[in-house]
């Protein structure tokens, strides 16, 4: 699955060259984080930071043809401790799936990450056994199923603010045809001009895409209507 801007992603620290970091992002990837990226204010020691093979949550910056620049210090401490407790139930499940298949485990979470993330593969076998049968079996892909389906499923829960304003007669209304078009996400008011959109789910990816997705098209209602219109960054 191709990485996208404003994405929180799991990193490992590979090295530190100069002023830069560079990581590798599960999934497949290298990324880079500059100094100024790293935390706000003067950074006297790098490595008070980040240390070689040490996991840190990053945010996609840009995505380029021969470059990904990720920045640790823009990411919250709840979206930080989101990617790491999905990072430990996703270590959980593969210990499910290492204790029923045995020897041939590696061989075959090796071809399931050739296509997509091993967990996005096993929350749509969870819709659709038959995707992990074809791989393992009928009578191990339900054991395995039956194992994670009995483990509590976390609930997410993801947010963003945005800022929308009308100098126009009949703003109020035209703010209120475009909130009310929202599906799937509650819309909550905070001040003038300024709401809040969440989005809860099992699945924290999918969440957030499709969070991002809501508010790309409020984007382009407000600026069909001459709207003012800015994501809040936090």
């Amino acid at each position: 699955m191709a990485l996208e801007e404003g994405e929180i992603v799991l990193c490992t620290v590979e090295r530190i060259e100069g002023t830069n970091v560079f990581v590798s992002i599960e999934g497949g990837g290298e990324g880079i984080i500059m100094t100024s990226e790293i935390a706000a204010g003067r950074i006297r020691n790098l490595r008070d930071y980040v240390v070689p093979k040490k996991k840190i949550v990053c945010k996609i910056l840009r995505v380029s043809e021969n470059r990904i620049d990720l920045s640790l210090r823009r990411v919250t401490l709840k979206e930080q401790k989101e990617v790491l407790e999905r990072y430990k139930e996703e270590k959980s499940h593969l210990s499910v799936i290492r204790s029923i298949i045995g020897e041939k485990s590696d061989e075959i979470l090796k071809e399931i990450s050739k296509k997509e993330k091993i967990s996005d593969f096993l929350e749509e076998s969870k819709k659709n056994p038959e995707k992990l049968e074809k791989i393992v079996g009928k009578e191990n892909a339900k054991k395995i199923l039956d194992i994670i389906g009995a483990q509590k499923e976390k609930i997410y829960s993801v947010k963003k603010e945005i800022l929308l304003k009308s100098l126009k007669s009949n703003g109020t209304e035209l703010i209120k045809e475009i909130l009310g078009a929202i599906k799937g996400a509650e819309v909550r008011y905070l001040s003038a001009g300024h709401y809040s959109l969440r989005m809860e789910s099992a699945d924290i990816k999918n969440a957030d895409n499709s969070l991002r997705k809501i508010i790309l098209d409020i984007e382009k209602g407000a600026k069909k209507q001459g709207m003012e219109f800015n994501l809040i960054e936090k």
